[in-house]
């Protein structure tokens, strides 16, 4: 399987307040680097760099007036004198005005996040703008003709909504994929997200379409990250109403309970016929990883790349989660090899 990767990811790593704490992001360039080695020492396929595109990929997805903002984000942060990461002060929650862009950028911080665990640094925009790229490339190479491609995203994307990042996630790399694929050509795409936390920028950015579906197993959100999104009655509006499918799943959930909603999952996949289907691939569904809590091990990586396989739609594989370092590249390339096994 041909993979697609950026060294520009190395330019983003910065700070989350989490339990309380400003503390280094678990989202960190290692993880990406370690994807990197296993895809090499496993002989996976052809590994090359992404392709450059223009921004009118971005705002295809979201607004024009976000991606300005990620663009300039960190020069408007740096001109205040202020040298460390840049996070929310203020959020507009309620009742406050919330259409308004303020125009200072502490205030625009609030604006255009969801939480303060995606920071801007000074290379955020550079990492960022690749990773999308990396998506793009391998979209491109799927649409060309092959069975599949694997996206070795970093940052990830799939909590980046229309109009808000967050949970270390600026541009959604899947839903730009697979608006690509639509301007290309093709007239459905089924985006299927098995990262432990709900993909809710997509689930945003589709929501009342109908030439995308989108579905998702996680963590349930009533315990899990984001809790405010990825409830089982979130099934789409307007000209969406129907095609959004979500599977929250409860702490502890092992293959045994996992695999049967994957295969209910790749079921709705199959009925909707899309010409492409992506992976929103996040392997934090690990029993060992720690942020999250369910109970999958290595081998059962392996099954799940064999049961998407089964559905036979042309695939691209797009990195979202993952964080218990160590093992994040045995679990993401054993996904892949499950896949391969069965397309060769």
């Amino acid at each position: 399987m041909l993979t697609i990767f950026s060294s520009n990811h190395r330019l983003h790593h910065g700070s989350e307040l989490k339990d309380g704490s400003l503390k280094p992001s678990f989202e960190n360039p290692q993880r990406a680097d370690t994807v990197l080695a296993r895809v090499r020492s496993e002989r996976l396929g052809h590994i090359i760099a992404q392709e450059h595109y223009d921004r009118s990929n971005y705002v295809a997805v979201h607004s024009e007036r976000y991606v300005s903002f990620l663009e300039n984000a960190w020069q408007e942060w740096a001109a205040t004198g202020r040298t460390h990461d840049a996070l929310p002060l203020v959020w507009p929650v309620r009742d406050l005005a919330i259409d308004h862009e303020p125009g200072f950028i502490d205030g625009k911080l609030g604006f255009y996040a969801m939480d303060a665990g995606a920071p801007i640094t000074p290379g955020t925009w550079e990492a960022v703008r690749s990773s999308a790229d990396v998506a793009l490339t391998g979209a491109e190479h799927v649409i060309d003709g092959a069975k599949g491609a694997f996206a070795l995203c970093r940052p990830p994307g799939h909590h980046a909504a229309r109009e808000y990042m967050g949970g270390y996630c600026y541009l959604n790399n899947a839903a730009i994929a697979a608006e690509r694929c639509l301007s290309r050509g093709a007239e459905r795409v089924a985006i299927l997200d098995v990262d432990f936390h709900h993909g809710n920028g997509t689930q945003n950015i589709f929501y009342e379409r109908s030439d995308v579906f989108f579905t998702s197993l996680h963590g349930d959100p009533s315990v899990s990250y984001p809790y405010f999104a990825g409830f089982t009655n979130e099934t789409g509006v307007g000209a969406g109403a129907g095609y959004n499918a979500n599977y929250p799943l409860p702490p502890g959930t092992q293959w045994d309970t996992y695999s049967i909603a994957l295969a209910n999952a790749l079921r709705r996949v199959q009925a909707y016929k899309p010409d492409f289907l992506i992976i929103s691939l996040g392997v934090d569904t690990f029993e060992h990883d720690p942020i999250s809590h369910f109970r999958l091990t290595s081998d059962n990586f392996i099954q799940m790349g064999e049961a998407i396989a089964k559905a036979e739609i042309a695939t691209l594989f797009v990195m979202e989660g993952g964080y218990m370092v160590d093992e994040i590249g045995i679990n993401a390339v054993n996904v892949l090899q499950g896949y391969d096994s069965l397309v060769r």
